[in-house]
């Protein structure tokens, strides 16, 4: 839509109120939505309730691993996407295996801290490295790929703020849980890994939502590669009427 079809005020207005719609949609897409973090926080809440009535943690151990089985069947039933369902299952089936090998009940937690602790690093890492990870993740999602690498200085601003939030908040997740590790109980640190699940990542793709929304738009590069490939197609196209005519005029 050009300055022709509207008055210059009323583009303005829409161009922000578009962006902000398609971020929505792209983290939406993204990180799954409310289904997408419920479906994270389910197994281990039913773990430490389990736990917390029984003590028993084979019984609280497989309740959790089948539910997160269940919640899978459930997606693939409704023939809608499992990535975010499966990625719980390797979490559950990873922390299992660590609480079954050890006999204590809190490393069923362990692997799930330690990968938080290691994402974090990464986005941290990835930021100083000048490829914010949050960037590599969403580039995708929003049709730009990585040209926001050398093509759009202002979206790669706004995806290492993002990345630095995500970074420094996760960090403060584990300065809290991995101390809980030690010196808490199972269900201590249990409920606080519960209450701590979703917070901090709301917050996280809040501001996420924040930093994109006032970047400049993402260079839609499949369009561009389309575009390319449609122009192509149209020069050997008239290449070919041109050689057919001068054929025949010889």
């Amino acid at each position: 839509m050009t300055s022709l079809d509207k008055p210059t005020q009323d583009t303005d207005q829409t161009q922000p109120d578009n962006a902000r719609a398609v971020t929505e949609a792209a983290l939406f897409e993204a990180f799954g939505g409310v289904r997408g973090m419920v479906e994270t926080v389910l197994p281990g809440l039913l773990f430490v309730a389990i736990f917390t009535v029984n003590k028993n943690l084979h019984m609280a151990a497989i309740a959790a691993l089948a539910l997160s089985l269940i919640l899978v069947v459930v997606r693939l039933a409704m023939k809608d996407t499992v990535k975010h369902a499966f990625s719980g299952v390797f979490g559950v089936v990873f922390g299992v295996v660590f609480a079954m090998f050890t006999g204590n009940a809190k490393d069923f937690y362990l692997p799930g801290m330690l990968y938080t602790l290691g994402l974090a690093l990464a986005y941290i890492i990835t930021t100083l490295a000048g490829v914010p990870l949050i960037g590599v993740v969403l580039g995708p999602v929003f049709k730009e790929n990585l040209s926001w690498r050398t093509r759009n200085p202002g979206r790669k601003k706004a995806y290492a703020k993002a990345s630095w939030a995500w970074g420094l908040i996760l960090l403060a997740k584990c300065a809290i849980l991995f101390p809980l590790y030690w010196w808490a109980d199972t269900a201590q640190l249990g409920w606080v890994l519960v209450i701590l699940k979703i917070p901090p990542f709301l917050l996280a793709v809040w501001l996420t939502w924040v930093f994109l929304a006032k970047a400049p738009a993402p260079i839609d590069v499949f369009a561009e590669m389309e575009a390319e490939e449609k122009a192509a197609e149209e020069r050997k196209a008239a290449a070919d009427a041109a050689g057919g005519r001068h054929r025949r005029e010889n």
